[in-house]
């Protein structure tokens, strides 16, 4: 718990007494490659916090075809942020690309303290403008910038990731197929 105190407490410091009201009801858990956090059409309850480990977040088309949205590397909070604010069921999936640890945070024991400790609220309007920010930047990329350039960029956030995951993954994300990926790469 230190790892998520720590990262959390850099975005927005939280008060002791903030922690101590908060800490019994976030659990520790792990998941297997290949395990969901999320499920299409499931209701979600938790965001979490990944402490080792890589996950993806996709959506899959009536045909099967996985379109990955976002990657997580530890440390990161992640989560079906539109699922859990809206109370409907999820229409993103999160899977572990590798094993996982993380820690789960109920959202309504987390909405529950916005009142009671401000810098809960507080946290999460940083967060939220974050995501926010990087959605756009990626959305903005993808119209911008060529293959090539996306997969550099990719590079810069997720340092080695490209070394512990399927290419395909990666080429999903950059909205290129496994070959064009393959052709990126052998330039380099």
């Amino acid at each position: 718990m230190d790892q998520l105190r720590t990262y959390l407490n850099a975005i927005e410091p939280i008060p002791e007494a903030a922690w101590q009201e908060i800490a019994p009801v976030l659990s520790l858990g792990k998941l297997a490659k290949g395990d969901f956090f999320s499920e299409k059409g499931e209701q979600s309850i938790y965001l979490g916090f990944l402490l080792s480990g890589s996950m993806r977040a996709f959506s899959r088309n009536p045909e099967g075809k996985d379109y990955n949205k976002s990657f997580f590397v530890a440390p990161s909070l992640f989560g079906p942020l539109s699922a859990l604010v809206t109370g409907q069921p999820n229409q993103i999936m999160i899977e572990a690309m590798e094993p996982c640890t993380l820690v789960r945070i109920p959202y309504l024991e987390l909405v529950a303290q916005y009142e009671r400790h401000h810098a809960f609220e507080r946290l999460a309007r940083k967060y939220a403008e974050y995501l926010f920010v990087q959605k756009e930047i990626r959305e903005i990329d993808l119209v911008t910038l060529d293959a090539a350039e996306r997969y550099k960029k990719f590079q810069a956030q997720f340092p080695g990731l490209e070394n512990r995951i399927p290419q395909y993954h990666i080429a999903s994300y950059l909205g290129v197929t496994a070959t064009q990926l393959s052709r990126i790469r052998g330039k380099k």
